[in-house]
């Protein structure tokens, strides 16, 4: 039987929750390295912003992505499945044509940028501020501020989406090997005569779906964090990424392409177990909505 949309809705929205709560305290030190030069690297910034803050420091800025999560990862599995109906052949699940699970899974981006991009701004700029200097107690008094100081209405809306369609382009990237490789791998692990892989199998395929998702998206993910963050964005960066980019190739040169890659190594420790997470929640929560009827 196919799924349905609201098991799609309801069982990604369960998988989202469980990533933001695994994922959100390396996802802090990620925006930490990729927005200052004061970190000597993941292990640097995790000692320096627990010794100043806290742990609580680590789970600064979650309020936002735990607020949008549930509906965006919702939105992004239900996306996903109209995704599969537009691009995928009957056939393209047992024969793994993964270009066509590829694009479905990109297709997703499309419904969840509306809800990630002002999540992702408001998430990265409260990340940045320290305990000492903390000008914002959380992501609606942040909102509040951006949207007055904008002077509100399009501009008010201008500023709280900038990074808009770098979100965008970060998530259609990601999303197109995040889901091939997961249906990939969730293939060749299920046994003959099952419909999934058992929990420590979903948690592999899952943990490894995050690491291609993030090993392909991190570029766009660094350039759209200083397009989010820098006080000065709009004069800045007028063309948005593009922007970043060249003023990155500008001052590094060719280094601008390791630059790029700066956080690799707290995207890929957080990647594995927060999307491990996703997958095996997703996965049981789509077992129990069978089991009560909702299919």
């Amino acid at each position: 039987m196919p799924q349905s949309a609201l098991q799609s809705f309801l069982a990604g929205g369960a998988g989202g929750a469980c990533l933001v709560v695994v994922g959100h305290p390396l996802d802090t030190v990620k925006v930490k390295l990729q927005t200052s030069t004061e970190f000597n690297g993941t292990l640097d910034c995790i000692k320096k912003t627990v010794a100043k803050d806290g742990v609580r420091g680590l789970y600064r800025g979650m309020a936002a992505p735990l607020y949008g999560v549930t509906p965006m990862y919702a939105l992004c599995f239900m996306g996903y499945g109209t995704g599969k109906s537009l691009f995928c052949d009957a056939d393209a699940f047992e024969k793994l044509k993964l270009e066509q699970i590829a694009m479905a899974g990109a297709f997703s981006a499309l419904y969840t940028t509306p809800i990630l991009a002002p999540g992702e701004r408001l998430k990265c700029m409260l990340q940045i501020q320290s305990a000492d200097n903390a000008k914002f107690k959380g992501p609606m008094d942040l909102g509040k501020h951006l949207w007055k100081e904008s002077g509100g209405g399009l501009a008010g809306l201008r500023t709280i989406n900038r990074g808009f369609f770098a979100t965008l382009t970060r998530d259609s990237v990601a999303s197109a090997f995040y889901f091939s490789s997961y249906e990939y791998l969730k293939k060749h692990a299920t046994p003959e005569g099952e419909k999934t892989p058992g929990p420590l199998a979903t948690l592999v395929c899952g943990g490894t779906a995050g690491i291609f998702n993030w090993a392909f998206a991190i570029p766009f993910d660094n350039l759209k964090s200083k397009l989010q963050t820098d006080p000065k964005t709009f004069e800045k960066y007028p063309h948005g990424m593009r922007s970043v980019a060249a003023e990155m190739y500008a001052q590094q040169g060719f280094g601008a392409l390791s630059a790029m890659y700066r956080g690799f190594s707290a995207v890929m420790l957080r990647a594995f177990p927060a999307n491990a997470a996703c997958f095996l929640g997703y996965e049981t929560a789509v077992k129990f909505l069978d089991g009560i009827g909702i299919h």
